[in-house]
């Protein structure tokens, strides 16, 4: 379900998702260490997809960004999806389950999050608010995911 989920995250918002499962992973919370994706416990690693989860908030604002629904942002979704789930799915034993929930729970977020999105925008006439609210329930899911972890 923690796959399931971190992967829903991943669909709102691409980076939040594995910048989280490598903070976990760097502080002790999820032991990916002997494994191929051990590399995510790497503190450097941790920060570089911080920068890149903050870079991604702010980008999402822009009027030239992509919709998630197109391939290329789709694709990275379900990348990150499945990389975060898969890793979250090795402390439990099953990575290729992870992997699996991760990208499905990508699809549900990218398209549920894109209908919630544009509901929200039109029910406040612009789109900020609504993607501001969409943030906070991507990292504020993050955070409990983690928090779940322990």
């Amino acid at each position: 379900l923690l796959s399931l989920a971190i992967g829903i995250v991943a669909g709102l918002r691409s980076m939040p998702a594995p910048a989280a499962v490598a903070w976990a992973a760097s502080l002790g919370i999820l032991h990916l260490e002997g494994t191929r994706l051990g590399f995510l416990g790497h503190p450097v690693t941790a920060w570089i997809l911080t920068a890149m989860a903050v870079g991604e908030l702010v980008a999402d604002k822009l009027p030239g960004t992509p919709s998630r629904t197109m391939v290329g942002p789709f694709a990275w979704r379900l990348l990150t999806g499945g990389l975060s789930g898969a890793a979250v799915g090795v402390a439990a034993g099953s990575w290729i389950g992870g992997l699996v929930a991760g990208m499905v729970g990508a699809v549900i977020g990218t398209f549920g999050g894109h209908a919630f999105r544009a509901r929200l925008a039109a029910a406040f006439h612009r789109d900020l608010p609504a993607a501001l609210i969409e943030d906070v329930i991507a990292v504020g899911g993050t955070l409990l995911i983690v928090l779940a972890m322990r």
